[in-house]
This record gives C-alpha cells, sequence and structure tokens, in this order.
C-alpha cells in the first residue's frame, strides 16, 4: 500500500488556504454563498465601502509582486496600512480577513506577497535590503493609487512580515507607527542562542518555504546554520536583518511599536525580541501569552475574535487615527499567565519582576538557600533525556493554548545523563515574572561543549510542566578547563502551586540544538567556593 502523501510542513497549520480563497472571491464578486455569517457581513461592509483588487506592485530591480488593494474612493483624507506577508506560501492571503477589516474602519490597505513567495517574482532576500526596498516600493504603490491626502502610514506584519515591517520604518520616513506579530529583534542571536545553533527552527523555516525560491545567499545562510560553517559570515548576514541593528532610526523618529509574542517560542526566542523592545524609547507596547509562533494572534488571522488583533487595531487607531481609545494609557507590557490565563498589564517589562530569589546547586540535588562547593555532577554526553524544548517546533505551542501542555514524567530522567536538582515543594504559589538567570560552572574534557538548562514545574506525583529553558555553547575554551557559564533562561509568566517543586534539569542533548559535544564525552558541572553554580528566579 502506498503511504499517504504528508501535507506540506507549514508554519500556520490554522490557515485554511480554500477558506480564504472563498473569501477573496466574495471580495471580488459580492457572492457571499458559502461563507459563514461572519465572514459575508464583513465582505458587504467592506465592499459597501471600499473597491478590492488584485495586482502587482514593481519592487526592488523591477521584480513584480502579487499584492492586494482595500481602496476608498473619494477626496477625504485617510491613514493607510501595508502588510508584509508571513513566511508562507500563501502570500498575502493569509491577511485577507483581517486587511478586510481594517478596510471597513477607514483605512487604505496594501498586503503583499514577500519576494520568492507565492506568486511573487524574485528570490527569498530574508528581510534584507531588497525586502526594505520592496517595502518603500509598495506604499509608493499604495500611495499613487489612493485619492485624497494620506494622513499616516501604518506597517503591519505577522512573522516574516513583522521584521520586514520593522526594517522598512528604520529606513522610510514616512511610516508612523509599526504592529509586529510573532517578531525577531536579533535575528544572529535567534538562530545562535548563547552561541547554539538552532537548527530545528532553521529546518522548519526551510520546510515552510519548500516552494519558494530562496536566494543563493539565503540557502547558503540557513546552510551554515544547520552545518557550523561560518559563523561569523552568517551573523554579519543576520546582523543586516536585524531591527536591533537599525533601532537608531526607530528612536530618532520615536516611531510607536506594538510586539506580540509567546513565552514558548520556538522559531525567534522571547528574549532576543525583549531586548529589542527595551532598547525602543518611543511609544511600545508589548504582549507575551501562552503559546508558540504566530499562534496567540492565530484566531485574528481566522477572523475569530482576538485580544491580540483587537490592541493592533486600538494601536492604529490611536496612532494613525489620534483617537483617545486608552490603549496610550495602558502600561508598556501585558503578560498572560501560564496556565491559568490571567492577563498582566504592568507599566513596563522591568516592573513584572518585583524581587529576585536566588537558589544555589547544592550536593546530592538540592536546589536551595545556601552556597555548597565542593561536588560534582558528571553528564554524559551524546544522549538525549525526556527533557526536551518541545515535540514540535510550533505545534506544540497549539497543544499549550488548548490548555494541554507537555507533561514530562522527571522519573525517567535519566541521572547518569541529566544533572538534577529540585527544591523543596513550595509553602505558597511562587509567582515567577520575568527573567530567570543560571549561573553554573563545569569542565569539559573535549574542545567545545554544549548543555542545555530546563526549568520544571514538578507535581507531588512527580510529573512536570516546562517553565523555560537555554541552551550554552562553549566554544573556544582549551580541553580539561573549568568553563564558567552566566545566562538567561528565556522570559516567563508562570505560576508554581502550593506543593510543586521547581526542578532543574542539565542535560548534553536537545534534537532543537547543534552540539558541540563529543560523543560518549562527559561535562562535570561543579561549584566553586568563590563563584557558586545558583538560579535566579525573577518573583512579581
Amino acid at each position: 500500500m502506498t503511504p499517504a502523501a504528508q501535507p506540506p510542513f507549514s508554519l500556520y497549520p490554522e490557515l485554511d488556504a480554500t477558506a480564504l480563497a472563498s473569501f477573496v472571491s466574495a471580495l471580488e464578486s459580492g457572492d457571499v454563498t458559502g461563507l459563514p455569517p461572519a465572514r459575508a457581513a464583513e465582505v458587504a461592509e467592506a465592499r459597501a465601502l471600499a473597491v478590492f483588487t488584485r495586482g502587482k506592485v514593481t519592487g526592488a530591480d523591477g521584480d513584480l509582486l502579487d499584492a492586494a488593494l482595500w481602496r476608498h474612493t473619494g477626496g477625504r483624507p485617510r491613514p493607510m496600512i501595508v502588510m508584509p506577508s508571513p513566511w508562507t506560501g500563501l502570500g498575502w492571503l493569509a491577511y485577507a480577513v483581517q486587511a478586510t477589516l481594517f478596510a471597513a474602519r477607514g483605512y487604505n490597505v496594501l498586503a503583499y506577497s514577500a519576494r520568492g513567495f507565492a506568486g511573487s517574482e524574485g528570490q527569498v532576500d530574508v528581510a534584507g535590503p531588497l525586502d526594505v526596498a520592496d517595502g518603500s516600493r509598495a506604499l509608493d504603490h499604495l500611495i499613487e493609487r489612493t485619492t485624497g491626502p494620506v494622513t499616516k502610514v501604518g506597517f503591519l506584519g505577522d512573522s516574516y512580515g513583522s521584521g520586514i515591517s520593522q526594517l522598512v520604518a528604520a529606513h522610510d520616513t514616512r511610516v508612523d507607527a509599526v504592529v509586529a506579530l510573532s517578531t525577531w529583534g536579533d535575528l544572529g542571536e535567534a538562530f545562535y542562542e548563547n552561541s547554539t545553533r538552532r537548527v530545528a527552527a532553521v529546518r522548519a523555516l526551510l520546510a515552510a518555504a519548500a516552494k519558494a525560491r530562496l536566494s543563493p545567499q539565503t540557502q547558503s545562510a540557513l546552510d551554515n546554520v544547520l552545518t557550523g560553517r561560518d559563523v561569523r559570515g552568517t551573523q554579519r548576514w543576520a546582523e543586516v536583518r536585524s531591527p536591533l541593528t537599525h533601532i537608531k532610526e526607530l528612536n530618532r523618529r520615536q516611531v510607536p511599536v506594538f510586539y506580540s509574542h509567546a513565552w514558548h517560542e520556538t522559531l525567534f526566542p522571547p528574549n532576543q525580541t525583549l531586548r529589542m523592545f527595551n532598547e525602543l524609547t518611543g511609544p511600545k507596547r508589548l504582549a507575551l501569552s501562552i503559546g508558540d509562533h504566530s499562534g496567540p494572534e492565530m484566531p485574528g488571522v481566522l477572523g475569530l475574535p482576538n485580544r491580540i488583533w483587537t490592541d493592533a487595531h486600538r494601536w492604529f487607531e490611536h496612532h494613525l487615527k489620534d483617537v483617545d481609545n486608552g490603549i496610550g494609557d495602558e502600561g508598556q507590557f501585558i503578560g498572560e499567565v501560564m496556565w491559568g490565563r490571567t492577563l498582566e498589564p504592568r507599566p513596563t517589562w522591568p516592573s513584572a519582576t518585583e524581587h529576585v530569589q536566588r537558589l544555589h546547586l547544592a550536593d546530592d540535588g538540592e536546589l536551595g538557600p545556601e552556597a555548597e562547593a565542593g561536588w560534582t555532577a558528571t553528564v554524559l554526553c551524546g544522549m538525549d533525556t525526556p527533557a526536551t524544548v518541545a515535540d514540535k517546533v510550533v505545534e506544540s505551542g497549539y497543544a499549550e493554548m488548548a490548555g494541554r501542555p507537555k507533561t514530562y514524567p522527571t522519573e525517567d530522567i535519566d541521572r547518569t545523563v541529566a544533572a538534577v536538582w529540585t527544591a523543596e515543594p513550595a509553602a505558597e504559589t511562587v509567582r515567577l515574572r520575568g527573567t530567570p538567570r543560571l549561573r553554573v560552572t563545569y569542565r569539559a574534557a573535549n574542545p567545545g561543549s554544549t548543555f542545555v538548562a530546563y526549568l520544571l514545574d514538578t507535581a507531588p506525583d512527580g510529573t512536570a510542566h516546562l517553565v523555560t529553558h537555554a541552551p550554552y555553547s562553549d566554544l573556544a575554551s582549551p580541553p580539561d578547563s573549568l568553563i564558567s557559564a552566566d545566562i538567561e533562561l528565556q522570559a516567563t509568566a508562570y505560576d508554581v502551586q502550593r506543593g510543586h517543586r521547581l526542578m532543574l534539569v542539565i542535560d548534553a542533548r536537545d534534537p532543537f540544538y547543534a552540539d558541540a559535544n563529543l560523543p560518549r564525552a562527559t561535562l562535570a558541572f561543579t561549584s566553586p567556593e568563590a563563584t557558586p553554580s545558583y538560579l535566579e528566579l525573577p518573583l512579581g
């Protein structure tokens, strides 16, 4: 029997291309037969107010970009929005519903497929100079085809389109505000987290772009992450494509930026986006939620009620239409707490952490208040353990959003291939809010070493959920030297319930990452008296 063909991998498994195409067909024809009532009403409202057309934008180097335009007639002054597409073969079609909603609220809108994707010519440049030029050309195209004065301009993107939107705003002074959903700030850190190659993320990007046309430079850069070749050259390539590199221009013009991200993001880990967010000096807002890449905002992409897209609309209403809707006074940060879904607004991201508790790594697997020197915990390399980042890129986050986070059986973690430290049961709820930090010292017998640290919430029955994690690699120390690792785990908002224990697990293998260890080598963790090993917990 011939096995059934597997559907192509997508970073947007919830999107229904057929349903989106039917929606666009109704926009063109007015025939809403077969559409759900809510979508039919949106089509009718938009068609009564604006003209929808498909077209081509002449991008950089003369490449034609597939696009769609929602255009109001008449001479009334209006704001406009440009939407570069996500990293998907659907191209601009992914924005069909939301672009229609923006048009119905008075904006002129243009959504386009980024070069190399869907119906657009050219080759994928990964938010490089060609993509930045394309964004400005798309804005030119929209301005030329609308009547009446342009009041203000917004750029909005999800995932790939979010990075392009930030970079266009940094280079084009006509852009007045940005919405960047599931975005990145430092692409180099997203590919090489703590010098560790994030190979599962890059494989997912390549799989999702299987039908796209990657430029030779793009293909080479992504291959370099997988193989470990030319790290410095790839970092230089990524630096140009990092909004953080161009933040001075965003700050000089005080461009308002709204970010949405997920705590357990597997493509673009949140800390590098947080670093970008913290450096912004203009109006800004960040929503961090349960889930993974593009998951928190996905219901809104489908047209369902969604707080992320509600805030995106409010952000543009405030900064492009000057509507006093309160979003400017609600604080810069709002976090969704795992797993109770409580939303906690804070004036700033740093204010989420009220104080820090330090727990020391001690002998016999204890995680406690007193430093203890002289012990050794040895980890055998080359063997995976039940402690892993996730089962699948992106898809595991959808299970989290549905209230089904991965369960880790801690009793199955082999203590010969992992080092484990466990705290005392919590006497009351421990409110983790912010970025945990780990300092640990270890000896690697061979040049090149990697470990992954996981912080788990362990129930009395021994089952656990992942709070956060981070990898670390040392690529330069000589063999048999003591290595001091001082790293940030990924930011979190998590309540450890009374009676549960925090567990720190360190192993030397995780399929999400490339590792520099030699097979059967060992990492010997310890705690020198002068520099004790500890875990710092942000509490709020």
